[in-house]
């Protein structure tokens, strides 16, 4: 088995193939070609899952990438164009087994700003559709919320350790994931939070020095972003994880990097509210700063939450 980074770093490093037209199936069922003009086209595997299931964070990421390579040779003298922002919504489940295509459409280059739409497909079939924008870096107006103040990450323990004690296929499997994670609520994975609250707050990193590409790190902050935004559902509820009776499911995904140069094999605090649940879906609202108190990204999130009786 390959080391948890080098695995999320080998995910993340798509094939090129080329420019050409990719049909893909509409959710009507009908084959369609996804625009008249060609796109790139790029491949990527998936990461093994307990449950078969692609996991959302990581097509994200791909997404991520995918759209940033048809950016990167863009310079018209006022330096390159990093992600600012991404829309997408999750169609399909993915199977972990077989490869997914990335189709990327160049939708516009402005004077500033580029932006790209992404189909996931799979065997035919659109599992994620995204839209991205990227801007090259540029003066104006600045402020942020500050950080909240909470515990670092050297007093609180890692999120693996009390996942490689839970006899479960799908806690094993978390515990070896390429990004530390250390909540500084108490961990909902088996047992509910003692004091229901609609709010929580995490530290994140790759525990290993990556590549000086902000790119890489945009995707990465992308994939880690899915682990755990819809968790405050969950402890608002008094749920864990691994109650038998959820069902849950991403439904979209939105995300703002409002500064193109953080890092995430630096400790990352992301703290994540959910303002709202109801009908079978619950909004999840996160903020990630850099350990200095700088805000790099906002993110949304409706997922599909359900209690089966």
């Amino acid at each position: 088995m390959l080391d948890p980074v080098d695995d999320l770093l080998d995910v993340l490093d798509l094939r090129h193939e080329g420019s050409t037209r990719l049909r893909v199936t509409s959710l009507e069922g009908v084959v369609e070609d996804l625009r008249d003009s060609e796109g790139e086209v790029y491949v990527g595997r998936s990461q093994p899952m307990p449950t078969g299931r692609v996991f959302g964070g990581q097509v994200l990421a791909q997404c991520v990438v995918a759209a940033g390579r048809t950016v990167a040779g863009i310079d018209d003298g006022d330096g390159p164009r990093y992600i600012h922002s991404l829309h997408g919504y999750f169609l399909r489940p993915g199977d972990a087994d077989r490869p997914i295509r990335f189709l990327v459409d160049r939708m516009r280059d402005g004077r500033s700003f580029s932006a790209r739409r992404v189909h996931a497909v799979q065997d035919g079939r659109i599992l994620l559709s995204m839209i991205t924008s990227f801007q090259e870096v540029a003066g104006g107006l600045e402020h942020h919320v500050p950080m909240p103040q909470v515990p670092s990450p050297d007093e609180l323990p890692p999120d693996a350790r009390t996942l490689a004690q839970i006899d479960h296929p799908a806690a094993q499997h978390a515990a070896r994931r390429a990004v530390d994670m250390r909540h500084v609520q108490p961990q909902i994975y088996a047992e509910p939070d003692p004091e229901p609250r609609e709010s929580q707050s995490v530290w994140l990193r790759v525990p290993r020095r990556l590549p000086d590409d902000p790119l890489l790190h945009a995707a990465v902050l992308a994939y880690a972003s899915d682990y755990s935004l819809l968790e405050p559902i969950l402890r608002r509820h008094g749920l864990t994880w691994g109650d038998p009776r959820l069902r849950m499911a991403s439904l979209d995904h939105a995300m703002w990097f409002h500064r193109p140069f953080g890092r995430t094999d630096e400790w990352v605090l992301y703290t994540q509210e959910s303002p709202s649940a109801q009908g079978g879906r619950g909004l999840g609202i996160g903020r990630m700063f850099a350990a200095d108190g700088t805000l790099l990204a906002t993110v949304g999130q409706e997922g599909m939450v359900r209690v089966k009786e």
